[in-house]
């Protein structure tokens, strides 16, 4: 663990040298999210993050009194905040940003990859004071609410605009969820310049297309069941199950977002509420081990400028106990599920402090 203050050095070579590995690789597309509720009233809020290359994520603790500023198109400086709340999440390339996490009030949020649907408002040079970059949102969502609600009533007054990360070339499309201790939940997504706000229900998030095209696309499933087809006589010939699992019979099994959507929906909705929340979290992990993809299986045709193959991995896995408010994750090296406690940590620190997620998987040999 460290302690280390940041601003516009913060990592400055660290970026440079990851990003730039980033300039010829395709950014992942395949990220999941689900949303759990234990017995015991705990939510707890779940996702997977796919990347073809390691993100170098760490576990960040963002404490209160934090000061931020936004970033424009044009450079200057943006939206400017304190944090009002202490955080724990993960980032990706040395960022002091969470692309994921928790804050000391139950409030979880989440960037998910949106490509070629995301569409930022244009950018206005006379409201460069409220203007952040789309991978500054979670962060100032989860420094400054408390609730779901409080995140619907000032999302709009936050100018999300079209700011491009240099080294990769594009503004990353992303979209993002949030989750609050009651249980509520929303998507928040920009479409050709505008804001949409959708409430999230059933508390699952994927990719493209948007929100609203995915819960339609469920209409398409209504035959899906938890419960075992019946056995039918066909030609005077009784038929019955080969095995466990009728029900679910021509859920979609691929990669692509829709599909696993579905899968998600279908999973997250239909298990069994655990007693506790630390129970529910294991169970999230159960879950989403459904949607673990292991590098190879989905990849692009063409190799990038090095020769090397374009695919997907599952780089983290992480849950957020928003009751408890404690972050769990696993990573791609090593499946042992480890956790920051925020409410352990010091809240009032003068700086992030940031928590490796490296680590080997050990193996316990059981011969006596």
């Amino acid at each position: 663990m460290n302690t280390t203050n940041t601003g516009r050095a913060f990592y400055v070579s660290y970026i440079a040298i990851v990003l730039f590995s980033l300039l010829f690789v395709k950014i992942a597309q395949a990220c999941t999210g689900i949303r759990l509720i234990a017995s015991d009233g705990t939510v707890v809020y779940a996702r997977t993050l796919e990347f073809n290359v390691d993100l170098d994520s760490d576990v960040l603790v963002v404490p209160r009194g934090y000061s931020r500023t936004g970033t424009t198109p044009d450079g200057d400086n943006g939206l400017k905040w304190v944090s009002r709340y202490a955080s724990v999440g993960a980032n990706g390339v040395g960022l002091p940003f969470l692309f994921d996490g928790v804050n000391e009030k139950g409030l979880a949020a989440g960037l998910f990859y949106f490509p070629t649907t995301a569409g930022y408002r244009k950018y206005d040079a006379a409201e460069a004071s409220r203007t952040i970059a789309p991978w500054q949102v979670g962060s100032w969502i989860l420094e400054n609410f408390a609730t779901v609600e409080e995140v619907k009533q000032n999302i709009a007054n936050v100018a999300v605009a079209e700011v491009v990360f240099k080294q990769w070339g594009i503004a990353p499309p992303v979209h993002y969820v949030v989750h609050d201790a009651s249980g509520k939940s929303i998507v928040i997504e920009y479409v050709a310049g505008k804001l949409h706000v959708y409430d999230n229900v059933i508390g699952v998030m994927t990719n493209s297309p948007t929100f609203d095209w995915h819960m339609t696309n469920l209409r398409n499933y209504l035959n899906l069941s938890v419960v075992n087809a019946p056995s039918v006589e066909v030609g005077g010939v009784r038929l019955t199950a080969l095995g466990q699992g009728t029900g679910m019979l021509g859920i979609p099994g691929d990669f692509t977002p829709p599909s696993r959507f579905v899968r998600a929906v279908a999973y997250s909705t239909s298990v069994q509420p655990s007693r506790t929340g630390a129970e529910e979290v294991l169970e999230a992990f159960h879950i989403l081990n459904n949607f673990d993809i292991p590098e190879g299986a989905a990849r692009e045709k063409q190799t990038d400028a090095h020769g090397n193959i374009i695919s997907d991995r599952t780089i983290w896995t992480s849950a957020s106990d928003l009751k408890a408010r404690r972050y769990y994750f696993r990573t791609y090296e090593n499946s042992q599920i480890r956790s920051v406690d925020l409410m352990s940590m010091p809240l009032d620190a003068k700086a992030i402090t940031s928590i490796s997620m490296k680590g080997a998987e050990v193996i316990r040999s059981l011969n006596p």
